[in-house]
């Protein structure tokens, strides 16, 4: 299958590469709408996984579960989208929620509390975790590059630090679109502000970092309504701007690889501070003016 290039992107793609977190067919890698009852993906370069995402290191599986259950950025950005779920879907017993690329599968677990849960996720390490955490009838798998669920099939469906993975962001979305029933909700989380565009991206194989136009331009009106979409992470924006301007003047400061304060767990008292910081935000419907993520949550149009 060709390659699919994203259309009408403000930022070119830096980087090939793919996702963390990808799901059924609208998971992270190139989607595209077709008929049947899943989707086409983009097979990138030959690459060994049928999402064409980059393998992510074993280690950083390691490391990432050991910490995101308690680190104020992974367990913040989980509450969040909790949070909106709540106020805007209201997760029954009987509804079906599709986490897209589901990574170590902690948001969905988390959310088999409230509602059922699919996952999906293209790398091994990723899947071989999810073994552990979930039955086999709830990983989805690919059929050489369909995802076996019908059109009209989920209540909800979440994308947390996917978009920014694929080359057409655009083809994910109506994805999404198609796999929801009508009034079915969709939450979506991806990093925000070209200005913040940093070797890191680089690394994490990032396409791009949005604005929040160009994140509500992929959501058409005669197909979703827009229920909120803002900037989140605020507070920490100016740090992270000084961070990441300081290692793009001064390369010296890249060397051996600093680790992102992602990937390490902060005292607790300053933990629960950044936390706090993050959450409360993210939760005003009053429009912020900027942020180091966005998200957004739209509703299926009938």
């Amino acid at each position: 299958m060709p390659n699919i290039r994203r259309r009408g992107a403000t930022a070119v793609a830096r980087t090939p590469g793919g996702s963390a977190r990808r799901r059924e067919r609208a998971g992270e890698a190139g989607v595209v709408a077709g008929p049947g009852i899943g989707f086409n993906l983009d097979k990138r370069r030959g690459e060994n996984n049928a999402l064409g995402r980059h393998p992510m290191d074993p280690a950083e599986y390691t490391n990432l579960q050991s910490i995101e259950g308690r680190h104020w950025y992974y367990a913040g950005k989980r509450e969040i989208v909790r949070h909106w779920l709540a106020r805007t879907a209201g997760p029954r017993p009987d509804d079906t929620l599709l986490d897209c690329g589901a990574g170590t599968g902690i948001f969905a677990q988390e959310m088999e509390a409230h509602c059922r849960v699919l996952v999906l996720d293209d790398h091994e390490e990723a899947l071989r975790i999810l073994r552990t955490r979930f039955r086999p009838e709830q990983i989805l798998s690919l059929t050489g590059d369909r995802v076996p669920l019908p059109d009209g099939s989920l209540e909800i469906i979440t994308a947390l630090d996917v978009l920014e993975h694929v080359p057409d962001d655009a083809a994910v979305v109506r994805g999404f679109h198609r796999l929801l029933k009508p009034g079915g909700v969709a939450v979506i989380t991806v990093p925000a502000c070209m200005a913040l565009w940093s070797d890191w991206d680089v690394a994490l194989h990032h396409h791009r970092r949005y604005s929040r136009g160009q994140l509500r331009g992929l959501f058409a009106p005669e197909d979703w309504e827009v229920v909120h979409v803002n900037y989140t992470n605020v507070l920490v924006f100016p740090a992270v701007w000084l961070v990441r301007k300081a290692r793009a003047l001064f390369p010296s400061s890249r060397a051996g690889g600093a680790a992102r304060a992602e990937d390490r767990l902060p005292p607790a008292w300053l933990n629960a501070l950044l936390r706090a910081g993050f959450v409360i935000p993210a939760r005003w419907r009053l429009p912020l003016p900027f942020g180091v993520s966005l998200l957004l949550v739209a509703r299926k149009r009938c």
